[in-house]
């Protein structure tokens, strides 16, 4: 069970890809875009944690059995079904978090962090609970992953697209109190950024 737990896992990531990839052709003109750099940066460092949690190190080895070994490899949850089942519920209920988010965003949406033509600032469904709803379900997607996986190598996986995330907030950040100003500066005031309550 827990190897038929790990195979799907990757799968239900792609799906999510895939499917977010093709939502993007519905969003709106962008009026404005974060820069190339920060983009490369943060996109570069969201690679670095597939790399990590779904061990794509082995695509680059040599047949000989390359890729991640050591300390990176140990494991620090158990090969359970219980852990697996865990690590897939939490997976899944993210995933669906990350999609409801993108549904109450609607066309405002974009892969990278841009002003949209008649941008909105959204406040309803989980922007009420947090600032960053998409980021959070896809870093608690990651975690739900890692637990499935179970490797040191996953869970700085995780911290690595958690850096990520927290870096392209942080222009997200810019861009809307430069749209929207004392607005968004009050939401920002009652509203958590990524956990509710926490952080």
């Amino acid at each position: 069970m827990v190897s038929f737990i790990e195979q799907n896992i990757s799968l239900a990531w792609l799906v999510f890809s895939i499917i977010w990839l093709v939502a993007a052709f519905a969003s709106k003109r962008s009026t404005q875009r974060q820069t190339y750099r920060s983009r490369i940066v943060q996109g570069s460092l969201i690679l670095v944690s597939m790399l990590f949690i779904f061990n794509f190190w082995n695509v680059f080895s040599s047949s000989n059995g390359g890729g991640i070994s050591g300390w990176l490899t140990a494991r620090i949850v158990p090969a359970t079904p219980l852990w697996a089942l865990l690590g897939a519920a939490l997976t899944v209920a993210s995933v669906l978090f990350c999609f409801w988010a993108r549904a109450i965003l609607g066309r405002n949406w974009s892969g990278t962090v841009t002003i949209k033509q008649d941008h909105e600032l959204i406040l309803r469904g989980p922007y009420a609970f947090v600032r960053h709803p998409i980021y959070t379900g896809v870093l608690f997607g990651m975690l739900g992953t890692a637990i499935v996986f179970g490797y040191v190598r996953c869970f700085i996986g995780v911290l690595i697209c958690g850096f990520a995330l927290w870096f392209k907030s942080q222009i997200e950040e810019r861009f809307m109190v430069q749209q929207f100003g004392d607005q968004y500066a009050s939401y920002r005031q009652r509203v958590r950024a990524l956990v509710p309550f926490v952080l």
